[in-house]
Order: structure tokens, then sequence, then C-alpha cells
């Protein structure tokens, strides 16, 4: 199997800044592996409720994440200030994979990259529905 080799910022399309915190270090000294999930989470929430107008407290159409996965090719650790960047994959009609790569802020080549699959749902029945207009156009600038 051969090892993936890191993208750099021109392969994404938006970026949000990310503030390790000191819980994100494992016994090992590093930023431990699933913290990155959260990360990847924060930067397309970010897009899509500041791009988007995704209202997560009060709207009908939510994203669950449904399939996800991570290269890690660096290690990072608190306090180490970072970027997420932010593309779209694919867009389906209530689907979406994201593309997300964590840089050093400041560095070109990712430290991690890696996908997730958000299927919108109507909040009441857990139901998909199609992407709203509004976010449905903000992921297509992504695209």
């Amino acid at each position: 199997m051969s090892r993936p080799v890191p993208s750099t910022r021109d392969a994404y399309r938006w970026f949000c800044p990310i503030t390790t915190r000191w819980h994100d270090n494992d016994i090992y000294g590093h930023v431990n592996n699933v913290t990155y999930y959260s990360y990847f989470d924060t930067v397309a929430n970010t897009y899509l409720i500041e791009q988007g107008g995704l209202d997560i407290h009060h709207g009908d159409t939510v994203g669950f994440v449904v399939n996800s996965g991570c290269n890690y090719f660096a290690p990072i650790a608190f306090p180490d200030k970072l970027d997420g960047g932010l593309r779209v994959n694919k867009l389906g009609k209530s689907s979406v994979e994201y593309g997300i790569a964590i840089f050093k802020a400041g560095e070109d080549t990712a430290v991690a990259e890696g996908h997730f699959v958000h299927v919108f749902v109507n909040k009441a029945t857990n139901a998909p529905v199609p992407i709203p207009e509004p976010l449905r156009l903000a992921l297509e600038a992504l695209a």
C-alpha cells in the first residue's frame, strides 16, 4: 500500500483558524488522533454557519456525519496555531463529502488530511432532505 502524500494549501478553497487546547495533547505529547476529527467538524460547521446560514439552534435541517477518514503526516501539539482548509470533494442531492486538511499556521503542507460526509436530514424526523438552497450555494463555491 502506497503512503498518501500531503496536499498543500492551494488544494483548498477556504480556511479558518484553529486553536489547540492543553487537553488536545495525549500522553505521548502530541495532539491525539481522535482530536483531528473534532477539528474537521469545527472547520466544516464554521463554514456552514458563517457562509451558508446554517441555524444549528432553530433550523429544521442538520447534517449527520456518516463517513470519515484521516491520514496523519506530521505531529502537532499545544500550543500550535493551526489553520483548517476546506473544499467540497462531492456534492449530492442530500449529502456532501468534504475534503479537510490541517496546517500549521504559516506552513504550506498539511499535517493531516481527511474527509467526512454529511447527510442533511430533517431535525424532527432524521429523514434525509435536499440540501437547503443557501447551504447548497455555499457548498458549490467550494467545489
